[in-house]
């Protein structure tokens, strides 16, 4: 994009004017203008000196800095305008929801701690960033977005380290923030995103979500339907289970009714149900050449699906009635392994097509190209500020880049699609 951006400058400054109108100074517009041009451009760094140093005549370090960190516009106020242009061109047909680690050397950035992160594929020194995306088989667009705030930074928790709770005031975090757990603040993005007059009646998440059975409930608290990962581990009752009531004995409270074989792991249902059970699916066709219709490689695997039961204390807890409600399970089985090899679990209807259920398990592919594209070409990850403010103020801005750069692929596509 750097190399043609003289050529789209007039559509880069449009489409600024209609995201950064919540602003309320014209300074501002000005130099989230300029800050986003710098993201824009061909370079290693997206941090504030290098950007200033490429930007010539409007690199002025000092103002993109205090733009960045210090200023006080609301980034909420800028992901609800661009949530409400990018819906129109993406037509959303689902929310993606995932994090992303931000590696960090030292300890004096917000909200840093050694934590997992699929970034790294290890527990190390980091950030953790939840996103919100809308997406559809042809674009995605990031809408909103949260940084994760460990136990170790939050004073009210009994895992609370003094260092980290003393950054809190030199970092700028708010002191009404706490530790929440990410599945809540992508249950708070959606409803935020809500309240913005988005309204998108699917989410898809990868296990680290899905596993949580309070997050499957938050989402059909919400009216959503799902398709989320889940864990091989995860128990269920095949759907033909029914609870019994044991006999009475005589002594003692009545029995109440109960399922009379344990739930089984979700894994060796899969296994039970046997590969004769599989069906092949190609749910798209990919970017490198191949035999498909496009002279694309085909993205084909076998799958089964099976209507299943869900087990789990929090389950029953929030079941009215005996009976655990019914859930797709859908697996991943190739022909070239021995045991299935992926897990998703959905409330979708019960005559839901399995070729739905696999193309809306993976579109979580979407997030996936985002997060890539934001980290090499847009800087997601090069912000050196210490602040709270500042991370969201820059994560947003690198979102607002990421759209556009996603209208200009739709617009030179022939068939009006952004292409991976």
């Amino acid at each position: 994009m750097g190399g043609e951006l003289a050529a789209v400058r007039c559509d880069l400054e449009d489409f600024a004017a209609e995201v950064f109108e919540p602003f309320a100074r014209t300074d501002q517009r000005r130099w989230g203008e300029v800050y986003l041009r710098g993201l824009l451009l061909d370079g290693r760094r997206k941090s504030v000196e290098p950007m200033a140093a490429r930007l010539g005549a409007d690199g002025n370090r000092q103002a993109l800095a205090h733009f960045i960190t210090s200023s006080p516009w609301d980034a909420a106020h800028v992901r609800a305008r661009l949530a409400w242009r990018m819906q129109q061109v993406v037509e959303p047909t689902a929310l993606i929801i995932d994090d992303t680690g931000f590696l960090k050397d030292g300890d004096a950035s917000a909200c840093v701690t050694r934590q997992y992160t699929g970034t790294a594929g290890k527990v190390t020194n980091c950030q953790a960033g939840v996103s919100l995306h809308m997406a559809s088989d042809g674009a995605s667009a990031v809408i909103d977005w949260r940084l994760f705030l460990p136990e170790s930074w939050d004073p009210a928790s009994p895992k609370a380290d003094p260092a980290k709770t003393a950054r809190r005031g030199p970092c700028g975090i708010p002191a009404e923030v706490g530790h929440v757990e990410k599945w809540q603040l992508a249950l708070d993005m959606i409803d935020e995103t809500r309240s913005w007059g988005i309204e998108v009646p699917l989410a898809v998440a990868d296990g680290g979500y899905g596993d949580t059975a309070a997050f499957r409930l938050g989402l059909e608290e919400r009216g959503l339907t799902y398709v989320v990962g889940i864990s091989s581990t995860t128990t269920a009752q095949p759907e033909g289970a029914r609870p019994q009531i044991p006999p009475y004995s005589g002594r003692g409270p009545r029995p109440q009714p109960a399922y009379p074989e344990p739930a089984q792991r979700v894994k060796q249902l899969v296994i039970t149900a046997g590969r004769q059970a599989t069906r092949p699916v190609q749910w798209r066709e990919g970017s490198r050449p191949g035999s498909g219709r496009s002279g694309f490689k085909r993205m084909y695997s076998r799958f089964v699906a099976l209507r299943i039961r869900p087990a789990g204390r929090e389950i029953r807890k929030n079941t009215h009635g005996p009976e655990l409600p019914v859930r797709w399970l859908l697996a991943e089985w190739p022909a070239t392994e021995a045991e299935p090899v992926q897990f998703w679990l959905s409330n979708l209807p019960a005559d839901t097509p399995l070729a739905t259920l696999v193309r809306t398990a993976k579109l979580r592919w979407r997030i996936e190209h985002d997060y890539r594209e934001m980290k090499q070409a847009l800087g997601l990850a090069h912000f050196e500020g210490r602040t709270w403010r500042g991370w969201h103020h820059h994560v947003t801005l690198v979102s607002v880049a990421h759209a556009f750069c996603t209208l200009q692929r739709i617009t030179r596509s022939p068939k009006g699609t952004a292409p991976a």
